[in-house]
Order: structure tokens, then C-alpha cells, then sequence
């Protein structure tokens, strides 16, 4: 062989393995990655459901946050398909930040009421939790409204986790879209007149202070008290689960607050098609009841079951808001929360 063919041969040899260490990685077609804030094992049941049915190997990777940033960093490269998370203000940040891509599903978009989806399809509600009132099992209260949380007769009784946290910035922004930011904060000045004491903790911390007398009423989500009445927490917060009555608040004029978990499709998913098939299979009737089971949370799609623990909390009736609406006002919400100095 001349020298001439050997510098060819090694020359195309040479741009073979350069070009291999710049190729973006393959992976299976039969394996989907999931970046997730959400404790993965609260959607291990489902996955491992998925995997029974499909054979098709579901890995996750949590992460507290910094999740839009580290999809960022990773760029084209990516192992990302399906960005999941907790409130929907992470979704629509995942979504202005580019990091996930619009998906046309007939099954979702059939399974997903509007108001808890992205018009375009760039992140879809899975399954709901109420934003509902706990109270002292002597508090005669049979119906109940959010704005009655800053009436006077509350004054020293009621208890909540940080305003900042998620749960209650969508729950203020949601009170702005309904009445104004003036009204919205002298509501919040209302409530922090009412407080038992300092925002802090979580909303079963609510549950545990009304049971030892601190406070007569407060905000939590629904699907504690099914994780606290079912025994699935620590021993002692079943007591705090049965100590409580509860009510679903609503609106004056309007429905109950809920907040979701939802996941949306990673921009450079590399298993995209077959992401999309597990997140139909989430709001299926099959994955729909398994969220119901498992995290005592309410499904999205209309008429599907719902856990009895849940069920016998009353009747639900979503507030009509999308949720993309109230996500407009999440930066309007914070600030009044600091300006009345709610956490403080």
C-alpha cells in the first residue's frame, strides 16, 4: 500500500473517532429518562406499572431544584425526555426558560381539562391537589371561603406554612386574578392579623398544631390528609389526620384552588415518542387510578376514581382560572407577601 493511501485510510480512521467523541450519545429506544423535583418515590408505583405492562425501563433522576439550569447546561446532549414536577409555576418556568418542547397528544389533550395544561402542549397536568381548610373538630364550619381566612373572628387562630412557599404564592396569585392586588393585600394584611403564629414548617405541621391547641383553623393540601388518615406517614400523624375536620374552600364567585404535579417533554428528548406513550399511559384510567392510590391525590381526567379517603372530602369543583393565568401573577403575589411582611 503506498503512503499516500495510508495517510488516507488513517486520515478517515482519525475523523471516525474524533467525530465519535463529539457525536451526541445514543440511547435505547426502549428506556426513558426522567429529570424530576418530585420525591421519585411517589411515581415509583406508576413506573413500575408502566414497565409490567410496556417492558419499557423508566430511570430517574431527582433534583431539589436547579433542574431547567442543569438541562440547560447539558444542551443538545441531553438524556433528559420528560421534565416532572410539582407546581405548575415550575412548569411554566421550565417552558420560558426553552427547555421543553410542544407535543400534540389527542389522548392528552382529551384526558387534560384545559385549564390545567399549556395551550401549545409544552406541559400537561397529571394529577391535582386541593388547597383546603383544616379545622378543630369543635369548629362548627360546613362551607367556607378563602377570604374568610382574614375575618376578624379568626383573629389568633389560624396557622400556614411560609407564604413564599409555592403552594401559597399560586394560592395569593390566584386571589389577585380574582380581585386586584389592593384587595389582595389588605386580605393578606387580614390574615397575617389572624395568624397563631409564625408561618413555618409544612401543612401536615398545620394539622399537628390544631390537634395541640395552637391554632383552630388553617391551609393545607388534600392529599396529606389522605397520606396522614391512611397511616402511609410517621405513626403519630395519623392522630393528626383524624383531629381535623376539613372543608373545601372556594372563591366568593368562584371554585376551589388546586394546584398540580405535571411533566412536560424535555426540548432535545431523545426518546420523545416514546415519553410521550408513558405520559398518556399517567392519565389513562389504569395510571390515573394508581395516582389516586398511591398519593391520595385527585386525577385530572374527568369521572376517574378517586381514593375514598379523598372522595369523602366532598365534592370538588375546580376554580375555573388556568393556571397560566394565576402563574402571571406569581411575581405580584411575592412581593405583597414581603411587603406586608406575612413570614416575618
Amino acid at each position: 500500500m503506498s503512503f499516500s493511501g495510508f495517510f488516507t485510510r488513517s486520515r478517515f480512521s482519525v475523523v471516525l473517532i474524533v467525530g465519535g467523541l463529539f457525536a451526541a450519545p445514543a440511547y435505547a429506544a426502549d428506556e426513558i429518562n426522567i429529570y424530576t423535583t418530585r420525591e421519585p418515590g411517589l411515581i415509583e408505583p406508576l413506573i413500575a406499572a408502566y414497565k409490567d405492562k410496556t417492558g419499557v425501563e423508566v430511570k430517574t433522576i431527582f433534583m431539589k431544584d436547579g433542574l431547567s439550569e442543569r438541562v440547560l447546561a447539558e444542551g443538545k446532549n441531553s438524556p433528559a425526555d420528560i421534565l416532572m414536577a410539582v407546581d405548575f409555576g415550575a412548569l411554566v418556568d421550565m417552558r420560558e426558560k426553552g427547555v421543553t418542547q410542544a407535543v400534540a397528544s389527542p389522548a392528552i389533550e382529551a384526558a387534560v381539562p384545559k385549564n390545567l395544561r399549556d395551550d401549545a402542549g409544552n406541559w400537561f397536568g397529571l394529577s391535582m391537589r386541593a388547597r383546603i381548610l383544616y379545622a378543630a373538630k369543635d369548629e362548627a364550619i360546613e362551607s367556607f371561603t378563602y377570604e374568610a381566612l382574614a375575618d376578624e373572628k379568626y383573629k389568633g387562630k389560624v396557622c400556614i406554612r411560609s407564604g413564599q412557599h409555592p403552594y401559597n404564592t399560586a394560592l395569593v396569585a390566584a386571589y389577585i386574578a380574582h380581585h386586584g392586588e389592593a384587595k389582595t393585600e389588605n386580605w393578606l394584611r387580614g390574615v397575617k392579623a389572624n395568624l397563631a403564629r409564625t408561618p413555618a414548617g409544612g401543612d401536615r405541621d398545620v394539622a399537628r398544631d390544631i390537634l395541640g391547641g395552637i391554632c383552630d383553623i388553617g391551609i393545607g393540601n388534600s392529599y396529606y390528609v389522605g397520606l396522614m388518615r391512611s397511616g402511609k406517614g410517621k405513626p403519630e400523624q395519623k392522630a393528626w389526620g383524624e383531629a381535623i375536620n376539613t372543608v373545601l374552600p372556594t372563591f366568593e364567585g368562584g371554585g376551589t384552588h388546586v394546584n398540580i404535579s405535571g411533566a412536560a417533554i424535555a426540548k432535545h428528548a431523545p426518546n420523545k415518542d416514546a415519553a410521550v406513550k408513558f405520559l398518556e399511559f399517567l392519565v389513562s384510567d389504569e395510571g390515573q387510578l394508581l395516582y389516586a392510590q398511591e398519593n391520595y391525590e385527585y386525577p385530572v381526567k374527568v369521572g376517574a376514581h378517586t381514593s375514598p379517603l379523598i372522595e369523602a372530602l366532598g365534592k370538588l369543583t375546580v376554580d375555573p382560572l388556568t393556571l397560566d393565568e394565576i402563574a402571571t401573577h406569581r411575581k405580584q403575589a411575592s412581593e405583597l407577601i414581603d411587603k406586608v411582611g406575612f413570614d416575618s
